[in-house]
């Protein structure tokens, strides 16, 4: 890791209407995804207005985002964001189970990982998704 993407903090939104997966989505990340990675800072929002708010201010890195979240579900919010947001991060998804991972191709999601959270899976997923956003920063 270059000195530049050392000091770099990396911003991970995570949304979700229970405080419960977002808890478990900061758990599963920690501070550092992977040894290779620059530190995190979470943004966690509940509402689907406040999601779209924070990323046309730009800045995010990697969005983790809930299907399963009520009203407004993350397959959902992808899909507006990825045809709504220029340069939109890439979207982490959150499905209920593994069978609804085609609902991803739907949404245009970079990833997915089904409930119930795998911390591993999680981790791994996100630090793939981290890393070329590091990598682009160091040039």
């Amino acid at each position: 890791m270059s000195a530049a993407a050392a000091e770099r903090t990396l911003n991970v939104l995570v949304y979700s209407d229970d405080a419960t997966v977002r808890a478990t989505v900061r758990a599963a990340l920690g501070r550092r995804p992977a040894g290779d990675l620059p530190l995190v800072e979470y943004i966690e929002i509940a509402t689907e207005p406040a999601v779209i708010r924070r990323l046309e201010q730009g800045g995010i890195d990697l969005a983790v985002l809930d299907g399963e979240a009520v009203p407004s579900g993350g397959m959902g919010i992808c899909r507006r964001m990825k045809n709504e947001i220029y340069n939109a991060p890439p979207v982490l998804l959150l499905t209920g189970r593994p069978q609804d991972a085609w609902l991803a191709t739907w949404s245009q999601a970079e990833a997915v990982v089904p409930h119930p959270l795998d911390p591993v899976l999680l981790a791994e997923a996100a630090a793939a998704l981290l890393r070329p956003r590091v990598a682009l920063a160091g040039r």
